[in-house]
């Protein structure tokens, strides 16, 4: 989009903040760059020049604005909707990839050459993945100066950087202030310095609408025992991540927010940013919701619910191998009988953690450690256990991979060829787990007795065929389809 400079002069004069992310203005005579919704004045027109991220603005020379703040913008929502290369890349650059294994581990998971890689991110983002990464370091340092005690010296390791002179520098070029300047800055009432280790409280930022009702219902209804809870309002889980484990509390928006609130309780601080980055994709909170939204209108019999309650987003996951498990296990059965299944597994065989602030107990097993099991011991049909234990030795060997970075065609092709995928397992995991925004449950129960209530066609064939004016956006619709039902996912819990 940032290549289409009446556009983008447009909603920078507007102040439009649905844009926020999709592009960056750089000011050519204050060497500032902003995001759309800066609220100064705008500048003239010949004096602003668009990025389409902010480590290219920032190589460019430019320095972050202090009051717009365009490092903390919602993500764009191109890397959520696509499966390119570039797309990949991006989801694995905000889990931290670089940071953990560098420009060859980024390629290796992608299966490109890191030249090829480099090649194509610096054409679409006009910065390599390199400048993409220390971009997001320097966000998370500034995330940490300004929200915790922490010495600078913590600080910069725990964002990423090798040193506490590259930490100095960053700070100081990409905010034109050291990193003591940003944190004397810091209101009073603006940051948790509780003294709590390990404890961070901060807001995730989306765009408007959010419609909370169907995405913490879904995550409450469905959630495991030990691993999941909703207590008091608030959506609390546990979390494997690279270096430890954390908890998250996440508390849904008002209606006139525009973040949702977020707690987190962490192991080691290194995984700060894969932590914020699941979390946010697991809510789904750089979706473009006027865009679906839109698409969605233009078919007469779904305009009604879409008007009723805009901006519903897709509940995702915050560990792919994980959902693939519980889809498994939520075969023919209820979504309670599911979460039985799960407790079971989790208090046999996760890893357990402390919670002082609530009731939750473990870690969801690894892959590998439920490889491990003998067969016989799961309490399930024969058949199922059969799918079970084919799906985690697959994913504890490697031969079936799970992530952000996945081809979602390729994935399909791998999971439909286990004993026991149907479409409807696949497409669940698609969905939720690997984040394809076009998956589509035409088998599912509750879609065809929505679509028949509404008078769509029920039959999966022809409901596909229907489905088709949706595109790319069909897994919102699922979302919308689904809340006819009075089932708790789409209620918000008290």
């Amino acid at each position: 989009m940032h290549t289409d400079t009446e556009h983008c002069v447009r909603a920078v004069q507007s102040k439009d903040a649905r844009f926020d992310g999709w592009f960056f203005t750089a000011v050519l005579t204050t060497r500032i760059y902003c995001r759309p919704s800066c609220p100064v004045v705008p500048p003239k027109p010949e004096n602003m020049t668009f990025y389409p991220s902010a480590a290219a603005c920032q190589q460019a020379g430019f320095r972050a604005c202090k009051r717009c703040r365009p490092d903390t913008s919602p993500g764009s929502p191109e890397w959520n909707q696509r499966a390119d290369l570039v797309a990949r890349a991006m989801r694995l650059i905000a889990d931290g990839i670089v940071d953990r294994e560098g420009v060859p581990g980024l390629a290796t998971r992608l299966g490109y050459s890191t030249r090829q890689i480099e090649r194509q991110l610096l054409a679409e983002l006009g910065a390599g993945p390199l400048a993409l990464a220390r971009a997001q370091r320097a966000q998370t340092a500034r995330l940490l100066i300004e929200t915790t005690p922490l010495p600078m010296a913590e600080i910069a390791f725990a964002a990423g950087f090798s040193s506490i002179r590259t930490f100095n520098d960053t700070v100081r070029e990409v905010f034109a202030l050291t990193p003591g300047e940003l944190r004397t800055k810091v209101p009073k009432n603006g940051a948790n310095f509780t003294g709590t280790p390990g404890v961070l409280t901060l807001r995730l930022p989306f765009r408007a609408p959010l419609n909370p009702d169907n995405l913490f219902g879904h995550l409450a209804a469905t959630a495991v025992p030990g691993v999941e809870e909703w207590r008091d309002g608030v959506y609390r889980r546990t979390l494997r991540l690279p270096y430890g484990h954390g908890v998250v509390a996440l508390t849904p928006a008002t209606p006139t927010a525009t973040h949702i609130g977020c707690r987190l309780t962490l192991s080691d601080l290194r995984d700060l940013t894969v932590a914020i980055s699941r979390c946010r994709r697991m809510l789904d909170l750089d979706a473009d919701p006027v865009a679906v939204d839109d698409q969605l209108r233009t078919d007469p019999l779904l305009a009604p619910l879409v008007d009723k309650a805009p901006g519903r987003r897709v509940p995702r996951t915050v560990d792919e191998p994980e959902f693939a498990v519980r889809a498994v296990l939520g075969q023919q059965v209820s979504t309670a009988a599911a979460r039985t299944h799960a407790a079971r597994l989790v208090t046999a065989h996760g890893e357990t953690v402390d919670d002082p602030e609530g009731g939750l107990t473990h870690l969801f097993p690894s892959a590998e450690a439920l490889a491990a099991l003998d067969p016989e011991a799961l309490a399930m049909p024969a058949t199922r256990r059969t799918t079970l234990t084919s799906l985690v030795r697959q994913l504890a060997d490697g031969t079936l991979h799970l992530g952000v970075e996945s081809d979602w065609a390729e994935s399909r092709a791998r999971l439909l060829a286990l004993p026991g995928f149907g479409p409807w397992t696949v497409e669940i995991i698609a969905m939720r787990a690997l984040g394809d925004p076009d998956a589509f449950l035409p088998t599912d129960l509750g879609v065809r007795r929505a679509a028949q209530e509404l008078g769509l066609p029920s039959t999966p064939a022809a409901l596909t065929a229907r489905s088709a004016d949706w595109r790319p956006w069909r897994a919102y619709a699922v979302q919308y389809l689904w809340a006819t039902d009075s089932h708790p996912i789409n209620i918000l819990p008290a």
